[in-house]
């Protein structure tokens, strides 16, 4: 049944081919927007603006969060987070006596 179901979605290779093909730039665009040399060049530039008076104190804070955003989270989520989430910091690693690793008596 293979060769049949090939047969049959023939016609749809081309939308198959050109997904893919957008798939593949989503990915090189986010990995190059996520670029920390590429974000820093960004501040930088935003930073100017501010000293020059091209922008006010507002949008270069709202501009400088988002992109200090990009360099803290190396993946965009898929999705947002359920309504009440709350992140729970990671808990400590206890040694086979009981004690925090790397501690002595």
């Amino acid at each position: 049944m293979g060769i049949v179901s090939e047969l049959l979605l023939l016609p749809l290779a081309p939308v198959r081919g050109t997904v893919w093909v957008a798939d593949r730039l989503l990915e090189e665009a986010e990995r190059q927007m996520r670029d920390p040399r590429a974000v820093q060049a960004r501040l930088a530039a935003l930073n100017r603006a501010l000293d020059d008076g091209a922008i006010d104190e507002e949008t270069f804070e709202k501009e400088e969060e988002r992109l200090l955003g990009l360099l803290g989270s190396p993946t965009r989520p898929l999705v947002a987070p359920a309504a009440g989430y709350v992140p729970v910091a990671p808990r400590r690693v206890r040694g086979a006596a009981g004690r925090a690793p790397g501690r002595r008596r």
